[in-house]
């Protein structure tokens, strides 16, 4: 009789530990989903380092000469310089109205 109550009790200790690996706090399911959001910030963190590389070599290029910084104008305000002639070409739906 004795053995029969701890044969169920095991058996029943074994079920509780089994519900809560499958379905209680830090199961399975909450391990998988953690792995996901951290394969995600992994990602994020790749793009971040990206982009603060490229941020770097603004910076490097911006101090060490006047031609980037003159790139730059040119590009991102449409600067001239003096002595230039600036033409704008229109498109073709432009110069029929």
């Amino acid at each position: 009789m004795k053995t029969k109550w701890i044969a169920v009790t095991l058996i029943a200790l074994l079920a509780a530990l089994q519900a809560r690996l499958w379905f209680g706090k830090n199961s399975i399911a909450d391990y998988q989903s953690m792995q996901a959001q951290i394969s995600e910030l992994e990602q994020q963190n790749v793009n971040l380092k990206q982009r603060n590389a490229l941020v770097k070599a603004d910076i490097t290029d911006l101090e060490l000469g006047i031609d980037s910084m003159e790139e730059r104008a040119r590009h991102e305000l449409g600067l001239i310089k003096e002595g230039e002639t600036f033409y704008r070409i229109l498109p073709r739906s432009n110069v029929n109205q």
